[in-house]
């Protein structure tokens, strides 16, 4: 469960700073819909992997006790996804609904990408 930890923690990192830059973007271009789409639909992704992480520890401590597993929450954070998608209906000259999905997509595109890199930097440590 540590690494599940330490990924969680870098994937949140890496997810602020991209919240950073898309903060950046709405302020100093023209492309102010597109870069409220994707700080809303990140802003949501990270919640969404909020609750996952949370719902693995408590998917950890229930191993851990030899207790049955409900579920990991898929309904609630496919409602929660929903949300944004939502707002971006009903307000579509403020966001750009594809820039809202991909900002959707970000979480799962961070945590691959980071698992990549940890994946190569950890097998070059092991060669040496």
């Amino acid at each position: 469960m540590p690494e599940f930890q330490e990924m969680y923690k870098r994937a949140c990192k890496w997810m602020f700073y991209l919240l950073a830059v898309y903060v950046l973007g709405w302020g100093f271009t023209s492309y102010h819909r597109a870069f409220l789409g994707l700080i809303l639909g990140t802003s949501f992704s990270l919640i969404i992997l909020m609750m996952l992480f949370l719902k693995m520890k408590k998917f950890d401590k229930s191993i851990t006790n030899g207790k049955k597993v409900r579920s990991f929450g898929s309904l609630s954070r496919l409602s929660m996804a929903a949300i944004p998608i939502l707002i971006s209906i009903k307000w579509p000259h403020y966001f750009a609904i594809i820039y809202v999905v991909m900002g959707l997509m970000t979480n799962y595109i961070v945590i691959m990408i980071d698992y990549l890199i940890h994946a190569l930097f950890c097998s070059k440590k092991n060669r040496k």
